[in-house]
């Protein structure tokens, strides 16, 4: 079963961006397009302006959005194939469950009616959160947006058992976009030390190194056509990815279910990244 890219749109600048970068993902990966707007109009239908068609006029307009949507995806790319579906349910919700068939789930940065001043609107933090396949958030300059970097930027985090996921996604898109993959190990010294470590003991960096050799072993086997370019950089993960996401296509990292919770555990460094990278952003969840 291929599974489908899934784009959120609600009729905003920051979706339709979101749109074209998810047709060009659907076409790169050689599966179908799903559409889709959702909104809770039915709760509230008797509140809103009657067209004499009788549907409430948000649903008009949600049809309208997926309508000239699907009508856009085709001028961008007539070989894509593609389906909508207008959901009467919170938008968070709806996408989630989308998700759950879909190869990522692609949303932008803002949606409408959101203020412009926001950094990540609401209904983008709400799917990154819960979403348990790929959410791409589609934000950044003109250039990370178009992807003419040709390279790709993943962020290693701190634990080898929860980046399987992820380095395998950011394997494959360095793959399908023939482009290098750039990955960064960030470490820090816990204290300025008098003396030397330990005889023996292995230095913070060597031991960033020896977590890079762990994770990217197995990935690089299966892909080896991929370029990768590793690094360990002393200092904040999060200042360093957004740094180099402004050389980059994609930057990605990987999150963890909450024990105990519901939705994803993304750290410092993803909501760094969310708010502030200027490429788009794919937050990868490690299953359980």
């Amino acid at each position: 079963m291929t599974l489908p890219v899934v784009a959120g749109i609600d009729g905003s600048e920051s979706s339709l961006l979101a749109l074209d970068w998810a047709v060009d993902e659907a076409v790169r990966h050689g599966v179908p397009l799903r559409l889709v707007y959702a909104s809770l109009w039915e709760r509230y239908e008797g509140a809103l302006p009657s067209t004499g068609l009788g549907r409430p006029s948000e649903q008009v307009l949600a049809e309208h959005i997926v309508a000239s949507g699907a009508e856009r995806a085709e001028r961008r790319n007539p070989d894509v194939k593609v389906t909508t579906d207008v959901i009467p349910d919170d938008a968070v919700a709806a996408l989630v469950r989308e998700g759950d068939g879909a190869s990522a789930l692609v949303t932008g940065s803002r949606g409408r009616g959101e203020l412009k001043g926001l950094l990540l609107g609401s209904v983008g933090l709400g799917v990154v959160g819960r979403a348990r396949c790929p959410v791409i958030v589609v934000r950044g300059d003109q250039a990370g947006i178009a992807g003419t970097h040709e390279r790709i930027l993943f962020g290693l985090g701190d634990d080898a058992d929860t980046a399987a996921e992820s380095v395998r996604f950011a394997f494959r898109e360095a793959e399908v976009r023939g482009c290098v993959l750039d990955v960064v190990r960030a470490w820090r010294s816990p204290a300025r030390l008098t003396r030397g470590p330990e005889e023996g003991a292995a230095t913070p960096e060597q031991e960033a190194s020896a977590l890079l050799d762990a994770v990217l072993g197995e990935a690089s086997a299966e892909h080896p056509q991929v370029r990768v370019h590793r690094t360990t950089l002393e200092g904040s993960a999060g200042k360093i990815l957004v740094n180099r996401s402004a050389a980059a296509d994609l930057v990605v990292v990987g999150s963890r279910p909450r024990t105990g919770h519901v939705g994803l555990q993304l750290g410092g460094v993803g909501h760094a990244l969310l708010h502030l990278a200027q490429c788009p952003v794919a937050i990868v969840p490690q299953r359980p």
